[in-house]
C-alpha cells in the first residue's frame, strides 16, 4: 500500500514539473498559437481540431471551450472537433481507409484563412499526419501538438508545441494545460479589451 501510495505522489510531483517547465519553457510558443488561431476568428475563419484516443477527447474538450465559453461570458468562436461524428468517421475508415478519416473532413470543410489544430503525442499518427498535408495544401493554418522527436507533423506544422520526450500521459497532461491556456488568452485577447461583443 505504501508503494502505491508513494507512485501517487511521484505521478503528481512529476505532472505538475514538466508542466511548469514546459510553460517556462515555451511561453512564447503557446502565445504564439494562441495569437495565430485569435487572427483566423478575427479573419472569419474557424478552427477544426482532431486527434486520436486521448487526443480525441481533447480535441472535442478544446471545440467545446470553444464554442460555449472557457472562464468569460462571450459570444461563441467557430471550432469544430473532427472526432465527433461517427457515421462521417466509420464511411471513411470503410470505404476508404482510417489513415483518410481526418483528410476527407479538412478537404470538404477547410477553407483558406481556417485553421487546423492537430493532437499526436508521437507526431506520427497516419490520419494525423494525411489530414496536416492536405490542410497545407488548401492554405490552413496548422497548429500542432505533438511530444518526443516530433514525428513527421514538426514539418508539417506552422506552429508545433513539443514538450519532447515524456510518458505519453504526462505529453497529454502538458498539452491539456497548454489549450487551456490558448483559451483562456484567446479570450483576453477577442473579448476582454473591448473588441468584440
Amino acid at each position: 500500500m505504501k508503494d502505491l501510495e508513494q507512485l501517487i505522489i511521484d505521478r503528481g510531483r512529476e505532472s505538475a514539473a514538466g508542466q511548469e517547465r514546459y510553460c517556462r519553457e515555451s511561453y512564447a510558443k503557446i502565445l504564439q498559437a494562441a495569437n495565430a488561431l485569435v487572427q483566423t476568428i478575427r479573419g472569419g475563419g474557424k478552427i477544426l481540431i482532431m486527434g486520436n484516443g486521448g487526443s480525441a477527447a481533447d480535441a472535442q474538450h478544446f471545440a467545446a471551450e470553444l464554442v460555449n465559453r472557457f472562464l468569460m461570458e462571450r459570444k461563441p468562436l467557430p471550432a469544430l472537433a473532427l472526432t465527433t461524428d461517427s457515421s462521417v468517421l466509420t464511411s471513411i475508415s470503410n470505404d476508404y481507409s482510417f489513415d483518410r478519416t481526418f483528410s476527407k473532413q479538412v478537404e470538404a470543410l477547410g477553407r483558406d484563412g481556417d485553421a487546423l489544430v492537430a493532437l499526436s503525442t508521437s507526431g506520427a499518427s497516419p490520419n494525423v499526419i494525411r489530414a496536416l498535408e492536405r490542410a497545407n495544401a488548401q492554405s490552413l493554418l496548422t497548429v500542432g501538438f505533438t511530444g518526443g522527436d516530433g514525428g513527421k507533423m514538426e514539418e508539417l506544422c506552422d506552429i508545433c508545441l513539443n514538450p519532447g520526450a515524456g510518458a505519453t500521459p504526462r505529453i497529454q497532461e502538458i498539452h491539456h494545460l497548454a489549450l487551456h491556456i490558448i483559451c483562456e488568452v484567446m479570450e483576453i485577447l477577442l473579448f476582454a479589451r473591448g473588441e468584440t461583443g
